[in-house]
Formats: structure tokens, sequence, C-alpha cells
């Protein structure tokens, strides 16, 4: 394996189990295999996970999103052990109008997912609505395929060449972690075949977002999360960015942070996040900042996909609300203008 050292520690490049157990931090690149399922660790009393708790207890979920001035759309899959489902939204950003299909079924029935964002594809087959991701190393691209019928059918493909993605692992409760490898302010190619017509993604400078999330997560938990894709203006002169932002208040932030921000493929970390808002009224404006003041946002939401789920002890309130940030970001003292770019941000309670 080829294995560097990050923060004193022995990392690979390409595996996250040594010995049965996670290694913890940062990587360098996304991981080639992650293979949750392997682990070997001992509870708090010492003792292994039976194979019964290992699937009930390892989640997966992997979330393809795209945004532009005129288009944001987001697709899940999500794998929880006891159950699994998958969702598919997209907003024309003009008139509001919307598109929206979610189905869930017990166990894994229906879906399969790669266990690495790297190579390798996850399928869903779920009466109308069929999903494929697909994930290359060379070159480095993302691949969605979502169809339902004739009604909705979206082809869409990120291209990360020299593109540095958020690749990390956190302890998550006691004895348990997670695995995120993100990716926003990637070009998306493609289109989207909806209401009779048909959208060129390059045409509309659509930007795509990537979540591939992993591991024996906290049993109750909860999140904020922001994101957006597109290009920024640097202060004072004409030069632009491409941009993204990944950043979240509640998960992996266990001596490690996934906050962070991309400057034309460069994934540059920041200091921990605040989300001031509602949570009565999600659809009133947010607040969003980092202590370290790299980052500093309003969210203007313009609508909102959700879901809640009460099933015995598990229950889920989803809530990923779409619409414009602006604002700045700072990076080596320049400050690049955030105006009214396209994107996400989320309130999520989760018992499962």
């Amino acid at each position: 394996l080829n294995v560097t050292m990050i923060n004193g520690v022995k990392r690979s490049e390409s595996a996250l189990l040594h010995a049965g157990s996670p290694l913890f931090g940062q990587f360098k690149d996304s991981l080639r295999h992650v293979q949750g399922q392997l682990d070997t660790s001992l509870d708090a009393f010492g003792h292994s996970r039976s194979a019964f708790a290992r699937r009930l207890g390892y989640k997966q979920f992997q979330f393809f999103g795209g945004m532009s001035e005129e288009l944001v759309f987001g697709c899940a899959l999500v794998s929880l052990g006891h159950s699994c489902s998958a969702f598919i939204y997209a907003v024309d950003m003009r008139t509001g109008e919307r598109f929206e299909h979610s189905s869930m079924r017990p166990g894994s029935m229906g879906m399969s997912l790669s266990d690495n964002p790297r190579e390798g594809s996850s399928h869903c087959q779920m009466g109308r609505l069929q999903v494929e991701q697909r994930y290359f190393d060379q070159p480095r691209q993302k691949q969605l395929k979502v169809s339902i019928g004739e009604e909705f059918v979206l082809e869409a493909l990120s291209h990360e060449t020299d593109f540095e993605p958020m690749s990390l692992c956190t302890r998550s409760g006691y004895n348990g972690w997670t695995y995120a490898n993100k990716t926003a302010g990637v070009a998306l190619t493609g289109s989207l075949l909806w209401r009779g017509k048909k959208i060129d993604l390059e045409t509309i400078k659509c930007m795509g977002h990537h979540d591939f999330s992993c591991g024996f997560m906290r049993p109750e938990t909860w999140w904020n999360w922001a994101c957006f894709s597109g290009h920024a203006e640097l202060e004072g002169g004409a030069e632009s960015a491409a941009i993204g932002l990944n950043i979240s208040c509640g998960v992996n932030e266990t001596s490690y942070s996934e906050n962070c921000f991309w400057l034309n493929g460069e994934c540059i970390n920041t200091a921990a996040a605040v989300f001031d808002f509602d949570r009565q009224a999600p659809l009133s404006e947010w607040k969003i900042h980092t202590h370290d003041d790299s980052v500093s946002l309003r969210f203007t939401p313009l609508g909102i996909y959700e879901d809640n789920t009460r099933l015995g002890p598990l229950a889920a309130r989803f809530r990923q609300v779409f619409g414009h940030f602006d604002g700045y970001l700072i990076h080596q003292g320049q400050r690049y203008l955030i105006k009214r770019l396209s994107g996400f941000v989320e309130d999520q309670f989760v018992r499962w």
C-alpha cells in the first residue's frame, strides 16, 4: 500500500481499515478500499461486533447534487441495515416548479452500493425508479443516471481531474466511526429530460457536489450542513474562481473536521461552523459562519425537500432546503465574493 505520514500518523492512500480497525484523520485522496463491514473493532466492554450487529449497525449514504442559476437537483441512495431508500428531486429555480420521487424497501431489497468512492458502482431499482451512480478512477469522474419511466431522465457526469477531495475518518460515539468523502465546485456535463424538454447541464453551467459517507454512526445523531458550487469573484478584481463549499455542525467533528471549501480544485480546511436559523421556520433566512471568519454567509431559502419517519424506535426528520447564498470566503487574506450562488442547507435528526 502507498502509505504516507499525515500529522505524524501513517495513513494508507488505498485502504481505510488497518488490522481490522479504521485509521482516523484526513487522507490526501479518496480511498480505493473502505470495506467497513469488515471492521473488527471491540465495543466498550471488549467484545467484537456480531455479524448481525455489523449488518444492522453499518450505515451508508451516497448523494449526488447539481446546482446552477436555473436548476437544482439532488439524488440520494441510503442503506441503513434494516432498510434502504432513495430519493430524487429537481427544482426549476426560475419558476419554482418541482419534481420529487422517493421510495423505501426493507433490508437491502433493490439496492447495492459501492464500498468506495473511487472505483465501482451503486444501483437502485424500486418500482419505476432506477438509479445508478458510478465511480471512475482514470480519469477521475462520478456519474449519475436516474430514470422514472420517460417522465424524468437525468444523466450527469462530474469531472474531478486535478481536484482534491475532502477525505477523512472520525470517531462516532465510543466505538463507532464515519468515513466521509466529499467534493463540490466541480463542472457537470450531461442532460435532464423533464416536462418534455431536454436541459443540457453544461449549457446552463451546472456544477456538482458529491457525498460518500459510511460507517458505524451514532445511534442517535443530528447535523446541520451547507453546500454550494459555482464561481466567485475576487474582491476588487475581475478574477473568477471555481468554488465549492462543504461545512457542517454536529457530525464529523471528533478531533478532525470535514469543514472545507474549494478554490479551483484545491481543498482548504476551515474552523468550526455556526448555523443560526429558526428550526421551526427553516424557510426563513439562515446565517452561517466559521470561527476563523473564513466563511460568512447568508442563505435565502426558496423551497424544501423533507421526509419525516417514525417506525417504532426508528425516527428521522430530514429537511434539505435549497436556495441562494450570499457573503464571502477568505483565503490567504483574499476575499472571494459569493453572490446568489445556488446550493443546499440541511437540518436533520435521526435515530436509527
